[in-house]
């Protein structure tokens, strides 16, 4: 075999072996509920959570008053303090926790628990009162603007707002 015609081969041989390699890759599409990261501005607290959508259907079917939601989607949504925080009255030390909530008419009660890596939709059911960190209640508001997906954003004074559909959440930190 000519030198020509054994170097022809073997690059043949390497385009289809590289070929092959890059049709075989397969991307995912979005998920149903991204994960998202919300930070306040001074980048002490960090929250990762998943945004389910409405898609149709009604808030209250979704998340009914009276019961615990895991405030998101997918796994359960975990807040990191770099620092010790005072949240509704409540001292929480620095430290990572699962974020759940009770939604309300008027107010919602937010739950941090010590418990992380906790998944799917009935966190009540999961749900340890032993390692609970802390309680407390936040008032709820309507908005005249609809969020199609759940969203958490922190303003400038480092409040944490909750908002889905025209629901809307106000926690103060500090």
């Amino acid at each position: 075999m000519k030198k020509s015609t054994f170097i022809t081969t073997i690059a043949f041989a390497f385009v289809m072996l590289l070929s092959s390699n890059v049709n075989a890759q397969k991307f995912a599409g979005l998920d149903a509920s991204p994960l998202d990261i919300a930070m306040s501005k001074d980048k002490s607290v960090k929250i990762v959570y998943s945004r389910p959508q409405l898609k149709g259907r009604a808030l209250s079917t979704l998340v009914p008053n009276g019961k615990m939601w895991r405030t998101g989607a997918n796994e359960g949504t975990e807040i990191t303090f770099n620092n010790d925080m005072k949240l509704g009255g409540k001292s929480v030390k620095a430290g990572t926790y699962t974020l759940t909530t009770i939604p309300g008419d008027n107010e919602w009660t937010i739950v941090l628990n010590t418990t992380l890596g906790t998944w799917g939709g009935n966190a009540g059911s999961r749900y340890k009162k032993d390692t609970e960190a802390a309680r407390f209640t936040a008032k709820a508001s309507t908005s005249s603007d609809a969020l199609e997906a759940f969203s958490i954003t922190f303003d400038e004074a480092g409040t944490m707002h909750l908002g889905w559909d025209k629901v809307r959440v106000a926690v103060r930190m500090n």
